[in-house]
């Protein structure tokens, strides 16, 4: 991938590392290694998701801070790790569906585009978006019933009495339970819960992310080329400035456009993200009646704390989907290229 721009009298070239796109992957490392690095990703994150999620399911609004410690105090480090099982074993599969639709995407839309005559810098925005809009789709899939019965065993207290309908003994025993129990007493739709607005958030969330984050590399790349190449560390080839960045140089930018991205997308689909929790989390099954609908979730929200309350969690999620996509993006280039089929053909 070549980046290049003008400034002032002098031309600047960035050259950095090709990218690799479906066809030079090799399948069965990228889907075994993949598993295994998003798993460390989602163990190291997954605290600040029980967070948010406590956040948004409270009656009044609570501090970050005051709900960490709530947890701590009552339920103890397991606490924040409520679920995190039943999560695990659904990030595998939902991840090496998100992966494929995504690399399958990007690389039919991005040529399709070029040839449809869009400069490159838009084809890229454009292939980047609809990568991430059909890979949330085909995650969903699988990640919705499981978002249901994790976030079903986040919300469980023991005996904090700060965590709405909270008791001496848990509703739901583990993952399984959850699972069972749902399934005799909602049916299918039970674990489905919620799947419209989940695809209504993530789908347009990652379309936004992908490309924010094409856009924010270009930028950023734009900066760092101009800085290096003004302060002379570039090389002079007839007459143009190239800078070939180092591996380093290359991660550090790409985590930059990810925070970018990540901070732009949680601020927009906040209000959407709240609600869908809300659905999956508290419904109406035990007293034999059936769930709130959206309206009545949003009412109820307002009722609550006004329009506001759709942005409660918003700090958490703020910086759940800045470290995730930070951590995200570093891991899977890193990924790609510890799966390319050559190795050799990297480096220019």
């Amino acid at each position: 991938m070549s980046l290049s721009t003008a400034e002032e009298d002098s031309a600047q070239e960035i050259h950095i590392p090709a990218d690799i796109d479906w066809q030079m992957l090799d399948k069965s490392k990228f889907f075994f290694l993949g598993a295994a690095l998003f798993s460390g990703v989602s163990a190291t994150l997954y605290p600040v998701v029980v967070l948010k999620t406590r956040q948004q399911v409270a009656q009044s609004q609570i501090s970050c801070i005051k709900t960490a410690f709530s947890i701590l105090q009552y339920e103890g480090f397991r606490g924040l790790y409520r679920g995190f099982g039943t999560s695990l074993m659904g990030t595998i599969p939902a991840r090496a569906l998100y992966m494929a639709a995504l690399e399958v995407t990007k690389s039919s839309v991005g040529p399709a585009t070029i040839r449809l005559g869009f400069p490159e810098p838009t084809a890229a925005a454009i292939a980047n978006a609809a990568a991430g809009l059909s890979a949330a789709m085909a995650a969903q899939l699988v990640w919705t019933p499981i978002d249901v019965v994790s976030q079903r065993l986040m919300v469980q207290g023991g005996n904090n009495p700060k965590v709405p309908n909270a008791s001496s003994s848990c509703k739901y025993l583990n993952g399984i339970d959850a699972f069972r129990k749902i399934l005799n007493t909602a049916g299918p739709r039970g674990l489905y819960r919620g799947f419209g607005i989940s695809i209504l958030t993530y789908a347009p969330s990652n379309a936004v992310w992908w490309a924010s984050y094409s856009v924010a590399q270009r930028l950023v790349w734009g900066g760092v080329g101009y800085y290096y190449c003004k302060k002379d560390y570039g090389s002079n080839e007839n007459g143009v400035n190239t800078f070939r960045p180092d591996s380093k140089t290359v991660m550090a930018v790409q985590g930059v456009s990810a925070a970018m991205a990540g901070g732009v997308s949680a601020l927009i689909t906040m209000p959407l993200d709240t609600i869908k929790t809300r659905l999956q989390v508290l419904d109406g099954e035990d007293n034999g009646r059936r769930g709130p609908t959206i309206v009545q979730t949003v009412r109820n929200l307002v009722k609550e704390g006004g329009w506001m309350a759709c942005y409660r969690g918003l700090g958490p999620r703020w910086a759940s989907m800045s470290m995730s996509a930070t951590t995200m993006i570093t891991t899977y280039e890193f990924l790609k290229r510890l799966s390319a089929k050559n190795q050799d053909g990297l480096t220019s």
